[in-house]
């Protein structure tokens, strides 16, 4: 269907609307948020208590401002996402695997989806000493628990989307006898991408605080984020602890965006592909 003329002028003067609406909503909830951050510090904190909520212009100039602070928590966070990735990384595959061998059998689905759900259930924390006793208290333990910790929601999104499939395509591609594989990847992927990059943004927010957490109880080795928090709470630098807080969230927003840019990209492929 073409435009009108007057309906071609009206779009450009509609894409600074849309880019307004999509900036203005979060930046005044930040402003109300650096607002309530400072009326807490000033006005509900007694002066000789105000370390413990420094006010954001503090934590930006003790955090960021200072190249030693800021080199250390960069050097934490790098170890830190390292970790995320490869326990990220895992969790995708060994997700993926389960998912896919569920969603073709109905005998492995019976076998297997009870165990995800008690992995879910299980308190990680709980078993984390452990992993340090089994496996060390290095790398390795640490993408364990990441990876624990971010499996379930691919898991189950990835499942859910496999199966969501309407059953009158199933049905042409079983009188077209094309092979259960073939269809795996012509059909049921291209209708699950949905899902399975829905399990992706929330596992990838999810190995974030898995790779911290792992940093918490295994202080030794390599000095990640989450050791750099313990030390910062044991010292009382609250403008550091607030810092790495920062960075941490930071990390965690960009590994959600990574995984919906790669949902659109890999999504506009499929559609191409199917046309």
């Amino acid at each position: 269907m073409s435009l009108t003329a007057t309906q071609a002028r009206a779009l450009p003067s509609r894409r600074p609307a849309r880019l307004l609406a999509m900036v203005v909503p979060p930046t005044l909830v930040l402003a109300a948020f650096v607002g309530l951050w400072y009326l807490m510090s000033y006005k509900l904190l007694a002066p000789e208590r105000r370390f413990l909520v420094p006010p954001p212009h503090r934590v930006i100039s003790v955090g960021f401002l200072s190249g030693e602070n800021l080199r250390v928590l960069l050097d934490g966070l790098l170890v830190t996402t390292r970790v995320a990735v490869v326990g990220l990384a895992a969790a995708i595959i060994i997700g993926l695997a389960v998912a896919i061998a569920m969603s073709q059998a109905v005998w492995a689905e019976r076998s297997l989806y009870p165990y995800a759900v008690t992995l879910q259930t299980i308190p990680i924390l709980a078993l984390v000493p452990l992993f340090g006793f089994w496996f060390g208290f290095g790398f390795f333990s640490r993408v364990v628990v990441c990876t624990m910790i971010s499996l379930f929601p691919i898991i189950a999104n990835s499942l859910f989307g496999l199966k969501s499939v309407d059953p009158a395509l199933r049905e042409l591609f079983a009188l077209q006898r094309v092979g259960r594989w073939r269809r795996l990847w012509r059909l049921d992927f291209p209708f699950a991408l949905t899902a399975i990059f829905a399990g992706f943004r929330i596992s990838a927010g999810l190995s974030v605080i898995g790779a911290i957490v792992g940093d918490f109880f295994f202080r030794q080795g390599t000095t990640g984020i989450g050791i750099l928090m313990s030390l910062y709470i044991a010292r009382l630098q609250s403008e550091l602890l607030y810092a790495s807080i920062i960075l941490s969230a930071l990390l965690g927003i960009a590994a959600f965006w990574l995984f919906s840019g790669l949902s659109f990209i890999v999504g506009k492929r499929f559609d191409r592909s199917r046309v």
